[in-house]
């Protein structure tokens, strides 16, 4: 409640400075120019917008927070005209083509250390927020609820920890969300599964959840699950409800269990299908030989066993099949004719590099 508070009296004070720095100015006409180049400026200069006098304040607040920025990307993060910092782009505002407003940040690749302040929910026409690839530390702030136009948020390959950032379910136009690659930790709500989401990234994180039942709701055409405690999932039935919209799914080393069901040829629109490194067990369903679009498939590191459907091999786009250390017993003529194919560590008479008599 106090960070709430806070932040709306940065809102109220940065409307009310918009009126105490233009009402001198509609009366004289040779103010000195103002480019107080700070790290964190003292007050608020004279900007006729109001939403980038906004802008100003959160980037300034921003600014300060940031601890190290060894390429120098905020180097020029000072004075008024926002719009020519570095990461920063502004566009036409919405709801009035005639103003001017920041609609994007893109810090990608800076390696920049610092924190996230309370004060970014003062962006509230932020459609982008790239920071993906830095040293950020803490927590999203609750204060992001404001950004209702955003539409994409990457704080990828960060430090960012805590628990799941349930701000992120009042953003409602969000459509891109990827957090992976930070310490967020504990349960995944079941929620997120509902979201109108295109892309969901929460892989690489220290998340400890089961795959929830309604995980089928999900619109999301890429799905990224991998290195991330599943605690023992069962691929849920709903999950193929997915099929008209999902092309890259990847749960690769994340402790699901159980064997792949006949319905996994319903998710006929994969390009790239990933379980590696799981537990996963029995045979490998000939329904995968009705993914006329998959290019990638990767079942590597399971428990696999039996004979490889031919038609899978013979699927027109495959580019690769990697299902070594496994336990299959016959392999088709046709996998071996692929593009790139891995078949070690298996059971499979006449090929190199298979496991021992005894393993079998």
């Amino acid at each position: 409640m106090r960070e709430e508070t806070f932040f709306f009296q940065w809102r109220f004070m940065a409307f009310g400075l918009i009126f105490l720095f233009l009402l001198p100015q509609a009366f004289t006409y040779d103010t000195p120019p103002i480019n107080p180049c700070y790290a964190h400026a003292p007050f608020l200069p004279p900007i006729a917008n109001p939403r980038l006098l906004k802008a100003y304040a959160a980037l300034q607040a921003w600014k300060f927070t940031i601890t190290s920025d060894p390429n120098g990307f905020t180097s020029n993060w000072c004075g008024p005209h926002v719009c020519n910092y570095t990461g920063v782009y502004c566009a036409p505002a919405l709801d009035n083509p005639y103003v001017l407003t920041v609609a994007g940040i893109d810090l990608n690749h800076a390696n920049i250390a610092g924190y996230l302040p309370i004060e970014l929910g003062l962006l509230t026409d932020l459609a982008l927020f790239h920071i993906n690839s830095n040293r950020f530390q803490g927590q999203l702030p609750k204060t992001l609820k404001c950004l209702e136009l955003l539409h994409e948020l990457d704080v990828s390959n960060n430090k960012l920890s805590g628990e799941f950032p349930s701000v992120i379910f009042s953003l409602p136009s969000l459509k891109f969300l990827d957090i992976r690659f930070n310490e967020f930790q504990g349960d995944v709500p079941d929620q997120l599964f509902d979201l109108n989401l295109d892309a969901l990234f929460i892989n690489d994180n220290k998340f400890q959840f089961r795959l929830p039942k309604n995980i089928g709701n999900s619109p999301v055409s890429v799905l990224v699950l991998a290195n991330i405690d599943l605690q023992g999932s069962c691929v849920p039935p709903s999950f193929y409800k997915m099929g008209k919209t999902l092309h890259e799914l990847i749960i690769s080393n994340s402790q699901i269990t159980g064997c792949l069901n006949r319905e996994i040829g319903i998710l006929n629109q994969l390009t790239v299908f990933d379980v590696s490194y799981n537990n996963l067990v029995g045979s490998l369903p000939e329904t995968i030989g009705d993914m006329k679009s998959l290019e990638q498939l990767n079942i590597a590191h399971n428990k696999f066993s039996g004979y490889i459907p031919e038609s899978i091999c013979r699927l027109p786009s495959l580019e690769n099949f990697t299902y070594s250390y496994n336990f299959f017993s016959g392999e088709p003529p046709a996998c071996l004719r692929l593009q790139e194919f891995d078949d070690r560590r298996n059971c499979l008479p006449s090929r190199p590099m298979q496991r021992s008599p005894a393993e079998c």
